[in-house]
């Protein structure tokens, strides 16, 4: 009898881990799928409160987690893609998306799946192998093992027989299901193996399968998948505990909204439980029909999480004010600058994900070099030798951490890279890539200008350019910075929106300027205006200038030919 109960068990924690497995299958191929264009959909469908909840229940009901679905949103607000209102609207959609994962296994334990699970199966192999569509063959491959492990658990559960286990019956027996300490007990239990599994779906899956055999009682049943929605939130505060203050704060915003609805849910636990019961027509004072205890757990799930959203949704600012005001921004230390805005490496997320991530960090990285252009400038304008001295060291502590910005970038997407990549997204690696190279390119013409303008301090003959070359350089500097204004605008919009001819049309006048500047001064080196290591200096600097140019260029070609 003990070896048979070790057999049923191995199956069931098979069962449990198929299931968790199929569940996570799905989600990535459907994010996979959808990835390309996900920043675009949350942008449009989170324009207000209603169709930010609407989103993050659809999104939850097609990858049938809200784990994934809030760990992807969390990503967003770290990534600068969503705001912390639009993330609330949506993690609120997640909970009610999520009770559709309930029905599903409320079925599974009513309805012969097998019928479906060994054609999608088939068909799932099919479009695997057809590499053209093998995302779609991953997510039938998905909900055939999560329809495979509810055909498992409800087969195990009835060779356990527990209804007719007397030591079973007679332990959950012995709770007073009248009692509200009975009741937080359980609800703690819930909460702490959900934190454990980090999977809510596997948590409800031995729920139902207890209820279902008529063993647990349908209030300590509600009072598990209460604690599974305060510990699903577990998974996503996790992710963002390393993250930045805006993912953290989307995260804390998810416990928050569960933990009131839990403790809201208490004060009128027993009438509304009784209410759900008799939607069902089950009595839960009478005992009997085990088979409908599965509806009553979907059922409250739905209800509650339904309420909840409908009590909140309009107090999503509050929300916003107390998480901001629970963790606030803190001045960072002067050490920490080097840390990338909006790449977090230890935040769990999809490939699409991070190549997001990792266009804002590029975008904050070509802003970042426009500034260190301006330092030039102000470099080329400077005559006290103090304060040229100081400039030029912030130039060169620009140019060191421009180097390890790329470095950073690269080295995140060759991580990203090792992942299975649809190919619109290997064409935006290879294109970021191409990306932060030119923009490095950018910051080393910057400091080879600053070197260029330290000369006058490193030689003897102490060269320095004469007002009227000033004056020259700066009006070829002003239309680099015009370039690298318009590079932005490029990086920070949306590529439909820019036409690549403006650029070129910039590009080609700083050419022009630079072929005109570099004749004056050699006539003017012949009619000894000047020395012609002052010659040498102002012809370097206009060299650099239009080396600049190309590089935006190639920055705006990539960016273009991504979108």
């Amino acid at each position: 009898m003990t070896q048979d109960y070790i057999l049923i068990g191995m199956k069931l924690l098979g069962a449990l881990g198929l299931l968790i497995y199929g569940m996570r299958m799905m989600s990535e191929a459907l994010q996979k799928m959808a990835g390309p264009q996900l920043r675009h959909i949350l942008g449009k469908m989170t324009t207000n409160r209603l169709t930010g909840m609407l989103t993050g229940t659809l999104v939850t009901c097609a990858v049938q987690s809200s784990s994934a679905t809030t760990v992807m949103t969390v990503s967003f607000v770290s990534a600068g893609l969503l705001t912390l209102g639009q993330a609330i609207s949506v993690i609120m959609g997640a909970n009610i998306g999520t009770t559709l994962t309930a029905w599903i296994m409320s079925l599974g334990y009513n309805v012969d799946l097998t019928t479906v699970v060994f054609p999608a199966f088939f068909v799932g192999i099919v479009l695997i192998y057809r590499k053209r569509h093998r995302f779609v063959g991953d997510f039938l491959f998905g909900i055939a093992f999560m329809f495979l492990s509810l055909v498992m658990l409800s087969s195990a559960g009835k060779e356990l027989d527990l209804e007719h286990n007397e030591d079973v019956v007679g332990f959950f027996a012995s709770f007073d299901t009248g009692s509200y300490w009975t009741i937080l007990a359980f609800l703690a239990i819930g909460t702490v193996i959900t934190c454990i599994v980090q999977s809510s779906a596997a948590v409800m899956a031995i729920t139902i399968l207890l209820c279902s055999t008529g063993v647990l009682p349908i209030y300590l049943g509600i009072a598990l998948v209460m604690g599974e929605n305060i510990g699903t939130t577990a998974t996503a505060n996790l992710a963002a505990l390393g993250a930045g203050i805006p993912a953290r704060r989307a995260a804390l915003a998810h416990l928050l909204f569960n933990v009131f609805g839990v403790a809201w849910m208490l004060c009128i636990f027993y009438p509304f439980v009784n209410l759900v019961c008799a939607l069902v027509g089950y009595d839960p004072a009478g005992g009997g029909q085990a088979a409908l205890l599965p509806v009553v757990l979907a059922m409250f799930h739905t209800c509650f999480n339904v309420i909840n959203t409908a009590l909140l949704i309009g107090f999503i600012p509050q929300m916003e004010r107390i998480v901001c005001r629970l963790l606030p921004e803190r001045k960072r230390p002067e050490g920490e600058r080097l840390h990338l805005r909006y790449i977090q490496a230890n935040l769990v997320q999809t490939p699409e994900i991070a190549v997001l991530q990792a266009q804002k960090e590029t975008a904050a990285y070509a802003q970042r070099v426009q500034q260190m252009f301006a330092l030039v400038r102000q470099l080329a304008n400077e005559q006290d030798e103090e304060a040229f001295a100081k400039r030029f060291a912030e130039i060169e502590h620009q140019e060191d951490i421009a180097d390890r910005i790329e470095i950073e970038i690269a080295s995140f997407l060759e991580d990203v890279s090792k992942d299975h990549l649809s190919d619109i997204t290997k064409l935006k690696v290879r294109q970021i890539m191409r990306e932060i190279g030119e923009l490095e390119s950018i910051g080393d013409a910057c400091y080879n200008m600053a070197r260029t303008l330290n000369r006058r301090y490193e030689l003897d003959a102490a060269p320095t350019l004469t007002p009227a070359l000033r004056e020259r350089l700066q009006t070829i500097m002003q239309r680099t910075d015009d370039a690298l204004t318009q590079m932005n605008a490029v990086m920070t919009g949306h590529g439909r929106d820019h036409d690549i001819s403006k650029t070129y049309g910039i590009e080609d006048e700083i050419n022009q300027m630079r072929h005109r500047l570099k004749a004056e001064s050699i006539a003017e080196v012949n009619d000894q205006r000047y020395s012609y290591i002052v010659g040498i200096m102002f012809s370097d600097l206009v060299g650099e200038c239009e080396k600049l140019g190309d590089y935006v260029v190639n920055v705006v070609q990539a960016r273009l030919s991504t979108t």
